[in-house]
């Protein structure tokens, strides 16, 4: 995608065709530069239209059941890059340029227990 910034009518369109109302989409989110993986997300129709039109990845918090902007509170900004849904769009991936960490635990990324 290679602009972010859409008007309503647009923005309305798009996200009704992938997202309905009440519906959470897991997001992959991932490094633009590296590719590394760094959080898994959700997104609503409501956080997705805000991803789209600002640039500033913005999810919904389905522990606190509310809309939150990545980095608002800790400084971690993620700016988004791409989005891309799944073949059965029922995931998205966004690319990202991370400013900080991703982790609330302050790992770079979600994914830093490794099995094997």
């Amino acid at each position: 995608m290679s602009e972010l910034f859409m008007n309503q009518s647009e923005l309305e369109a798009l996200t009704a065709t992938f997202v309905d109302e009440g519906t959470l989409l897991p997001v992959v989110v991932q490094d633009e530069a590296s590719k590394e993986v760094l959080m898994l997300a959700y997104l609503s129709r409501e956080a997705l239209e805000l991803s789209l039109s600002t640039g500033r990845a913005t999810y919904y918090s389905r522990s606190r059941g509310e809309i939150w902007v990545k980095g608002e509170s800790s400084g971690n900004r993620q700016w988004i890059r791409s989005v891309s849904f799944d073949c059965d769009s029922d995931a998205v991936l966004f690319l990202v340029h991370q400013e900080g960490v991703a982790c609330h635990t302050g790992e770079r990324s979600c994914f830093h227990h490794k099995i094997t």
